[in-house]
C-alpha cells in the first residue's frame, strides 16, 4: 500500500476497531460481574426478608411464606424479557421436612450449606442463597437460574452493542475525513509544486504552513538553492569555455589565412608553427574541460584497483615530451609505497594537471619532483617545482575555474588545472594543499585517505 492516506486510514481504523472490540469485551465482562453482584445481593435480601416475615407471622403455620416471592405481581411492560418469575424459594425445617416452596421450584432440596452455593436440579443450574434462622428452626433458600442470569447479561450487552455497531461506520467516515483534512496541507504543497515552472527555483513560502511540513519545505528550498547555484556555475562555465575556445580558434583562423597568403616559406612556416601551438592549446583546453566534467560528475565505474605508483609513473611518461621541450627534468620518488585505488579515472587527471603546471612554471634546466608517500591512514602525492610560485594575493582564488594569476605559467594556460585537481580530490574525499618552497618554487600535495571512498 503506497498511499500514505490509505495507510493512515487503515492504521487508525484497525487501531480504533481493536480498542472498540476491547471495550466491548470489557463492558461485557464488567456487566456480567456487576449483574452477578446485584442478583446475589437480591437473593440474599429476599431470603432474609422471607425469614423475617415468617418470624413476624409466628411461624410457618402462617400463609405459605413462598407466596412472598411466588405471588408478587409482575411489572407491567416487561416485554419479551419476562424476568418476573426469575426467583424460586424453598423453606426447610431443621427436621429435614419441606415446609413450603414456590411454584416452579425444582424437586429436592436446593442447597445443603449456608450462604451462597450452586446446584443442578431438573437439568438447570441454580444459584442459591441459604439463610438459616436457628430461632425458628428453618432454612430459607432463594435461588435463580443461571440461564436467566446469562440471558440478562446477554440482553444488556446487546443493548450496548447495537448502538456501537451503528456508530462504527460513522466513526470510519469521520476517520477518513480527519485523515483527508490532516493531509490537506500536503495536497496543497503538491499542487503548488506541480504548477511551478521548471525555471522557477525561488523558495517556497512557509506562511501558514503545518509545522510537520516545514522541514520538508526547508529541504526543498535548500535543494532549489543548490540547483540554482549549480545552474549559475554551469552558465558561467559555458560562457568561460566558449570565450576561452573562441580565442585560440580565432588565432587558428588568422594563422591559417596568413599561411595561405604567405609571400615566402619562412612566413608560412611561422604561421604553421603558430597553428600547431594553437591546436595544442585548444586540445589541452578541451581535455581539461572533459576532466573537469568527469571530476564534478564522478560515478563509481567499478574499475579494478590500480597501484598508485603505477598511475603516477604513467602520467609522468605521458609528459616526458612536454618536459623535454621545456628543458625540464622529471624525477619520481615512490620507494616501496604500496597503495591501490579504484579511482584512477580521478587521480590521473589530477596528477597530470599538477605535473603540467609544474613543468610549465619551471625554468629551463630545472627539476620537477613527484613523490608518493604513505603516512598511516593517508597517502600523499607531492609535486615540487622551482618556478615563481603562487603570489599570496592569488592563493585564495587559484582553485577557481578559469582563474589565471599574475604568476600563471606561460604556454596558454586555461586556468582550469588547479580547479580540476580540487574537484577530483574533493570527490575522492581528500585535500589539496599548496605551499611555497624554501628558496623558491611551489609544493602541491594531494592528501588522500588510504582507503579511498567509493564515489
Amino acid at each position: 500500500m503506497n498511499s500514505i492516506r490509505k495507510r493512515l486510514f487503515v492504521i487508525l481504523l484497525v487501531a480504533t476497531g481493536i480498542i472498540w472490540l476491547s471495550a466491548m469485551g470489557w463492558i461485557q465482562h464488567s456487566t456480567r460481574v456487576e449483574v452477578g453482584h446485584v442478583l446475589d445481593r437480591r437473593l440474599q435480601e429476599s431470603a432474609r426478608m422471607v425469614a423475617s416475615l415468617i418470624r413476624r407471622n409466628g411461624g410457618i403455620a402462617a400463609p405459605d411464606a413462598a407466596m412472598l416471592v411466588d405471588e408478587a405481581p409482575a411489572l407491567a411492560g416487561t416485554g419479551p424479557h419476562d424476568y418476573a418469575r426469575q426467583l424460586i424459594c424453598q423453606v426447610w425445617g431443621f427436621d429435614g421436612q419441606l415446609k413450603s416452596e414456590s411454584d416452579g421450584a425444582p424437586s429436592g432440596q436446593l442447597a445443603r450449606q449456608e450462604g451462597f452455593s450452586e446446584r443442578e436440579a431438573d437439568g438447570e443450574v441454580w444459584r442459591v442463597y441459604t439463610h438459616v434462622d436457628r430461632e425458628m428452626g428453618v432454612r430459607v433458600m432463594v435461588g435463580d437460574a443461571h440461564s436467566i442470569r446469562e440471558r440478562l447479561v446477554h440482553d444488556v450487552a446487546m443493548g450496548l452493542l447495537a448502538p456501537a455497531l451503528l456508530i462504527l461506520p460513522l466513526l470510519a467516515v469521520l476517520i477518513w475525513l480527519a485523515v483527508r483534512g490532516g493531509l490537506a496541507p500536503l495536497d496543497r504543497l503538491t499542487q503548488a509544486l506541480s504548477r511551478r515552472p521548471a525555471t522557477d527555483l525561488s523558495p517556497l513560502r512557509q506562511v501558514d504552513t503545518a509545522s510537520e511540513l516545514r522541514p520538508m519545505i526547508e529541504a526543498l528550498n535548500g535543494l532549489f538553492q543548490r540547483v540554482e547555484g549549480l545552474r549559475e556555475r554551469e552558465r558561467s562555465f559555458t560562457a568561460f569555455a566558449a570565450h576561452e575556445l573562441k580565442t585560440p580558434l580565432a588565432g587558428l583562423k588568422t594563422q591559417a589565412q596568413v599561411a595561405a597568403m604567405a609571400p615566402d616559406t619562412a612566413t608560412r612556416d611561422r604561421a604553421l608553427g603558430q597553428i600547431a601551438r594553437g591546436v595544442d592549446r585548444t586540445d589541452r583546453m578541451v581535455r581539461q574541460l572533459l576532466d573537469m566534467t568527469a571530476a564534478e560528475n564522478a560515478i563509481d565505474s567499478g574499475a579494478p584497483p590500480q597501484e598508485g605508483a603505477r598511475i603516477l609513473a604513467d602520467v609522468a611518461d605521458a609528459l616526458v615530451i612536454l618536459a623535454q621541450s621545456r628543458g625540464v627534468t622529471l624525477r619520481l620518488e615512490t620507494g616501496e609505497t604500496q597503495w591501490r585505488t579504484t579511482q584512477a579515472a580521478l587521480l590521473a587527471p589530477a596528477l597530470r594537471n599538477l605535473l603540467e603546471n609544474a613543468i610549465l612554471a619551471s625554468p629551463k634546466g630545472a627539476c620537477v619532483e613527484a613523490r608518493l608517500l604513505r603516512d598511516g591512514d593517508t597517502v600523499r602525492f607531492a609535486v615540487l617545482d622551482r618556478g615563481p610560485g603562487i603570489a599570496e594575493a592569488d592563493r585564495p582564488h587559484v582553485i577557481e575555474r578559469f582563474y589565471r594569476g599574475a604568476s600563471s605559467p606561460s604556454g596558454g594556460g586555461s586556468g582550469l588545472g588547479l580547479s580540476i585537481v580540487a574537484a577530483a580530490v574533493r570527490t575522492m574525499g581528500g585535500e589539496l594543499r599548496l605551499s611555497p618552497r624554501h628558496n623558491g618554487g611551489e609544493r602541491a600535495e594531494l592528501i588522500l585517505p588510504a582507503a579511498p571512498r567509493t564515489t
